[in-house]
């Protein structure tokens, strides 16, 4: 996993931190209500499995199949984009392969409707494009296709995974939380006929609205920076793939072009595109915006 040198150590730190703190949240959660040691201790133990547990099906190909209907990813079937796009993935796939030896054997490329310029990876075996980047031409999207092999081999996918489904145990729970508080809150008013109870449980909601968004802008801040670095180590890799040229020229359309797939929020903290274009440059390549 990202844990097997220094070096990755250092530039998944904010992800390391956040998923331990995810982790202890979720704990926490679980043990509201324990009055014993015991009880504490079974509470988190049921925590820790669920949490495993839930991991285990989304990195399992039940998961990759579930997120492939999330994210509207079929299998492209019309016999124009499947002459256009099969061949240039296969190219892609072998330099990556070549780049990359231990990279999965098994990747498929597979196209949702999404009108905007994109693609992403998934899982350990899924690169979906948009289909508005059948615009673009056969070298740019080669480019793109790059930019994702890599995101697969550096393992970025399985990081990401395990960060959604960290904020979706925490936000279920939140949101479990808020309901019983709520009814609870409202039948104890209306029994003792009380206002002052009604606004007690208001009260109590808006503050766990506050903490959840709270908690959401933490863990922005804590993975933004190690989904910085995935960026430019992407771009590099396709960079190396031989695909530098292209990978600036499709950059350069992306201003303005808002986030899409299932990874929007992360996408979100994604480097400023002309610093990674800079960057690609400082690599070598010659692309150069006429203007």
């Amino acid at each position: 996993m990202f844990l097997c040198n220094a070096n990755v150590q250092k530039k998944n730190i904010g992800v390391i931190i956040y998923l331990v703190l995810n982790t202890l949240l979720v704990i926490s959660i679980f043990n509201v209500g324990a009055t014993t040691s015991q009880e504490a201790l079974t509470s988190t133990f049921l925590a820790i499995v669920i949490y495993i547990i839930s991991l285990a099906i989304t990195l399992s190909p039940i998961g990759e199949w579930l997120l492939r209907l999330q994210t509207g990813s079929k299998k492209i079937k019309r016999q124009e984009q499947v002459e256009r796009l099969e061949p240039l993935f296969n190219e892609v796939y072998k330099k990556a392969k070549d780049l990359h030896p231990t990279l999965n054997d098994n990747i498929e490329l597979f196209i949702n409707d999404d009108s905007s310029p994109n693609a992403f990876a998934t899982g350990r075996k899924t690169i979906t494009i948009n289909r508005g980047l059948l615009k673009y031409s056969d070298e740019q999207i080669k480019a793109v296709l790059a930019h994702e092999f890599a995101h697969i081999a550096h393992k970025d996918t399985d990081i990401t995974l395990i960060i959604l489904i960290g904020n979706f145990l925490v936000t279920f729970l939140f949101l479990f939380i808020r309901i019983i508080a709520f009814i609870t809150g409202l039948v104890f008013a209306n029994y003792q006929k009380s206002i002052g109870e009604l606004i007690k449980t208001i009260v109590i909601d808006l503050m766990l609205v506050f903490l959840m968004r709270v908690w959401t802008k933490i863990g922005v801040l804590l993975v933004s920076h190690s989904s910085r670095q995935k960026e430019f180590e992407a771009d590099k890799f396709a960079y190396n793939c031989g695909y530098g040229n292209e990978l600036a020229e499709v950059l350069d359309t992306f201003h303005g072009v808002k986030a899409s797939g299932p990874w929007a929020a992360l996408i979100s903290s994604h480097p400023d595109i002309d610093n990674r274009i800079a960057q690609l440059q400082k690599l070598g390549a010659t692309y150069r915006n006429a203007y």
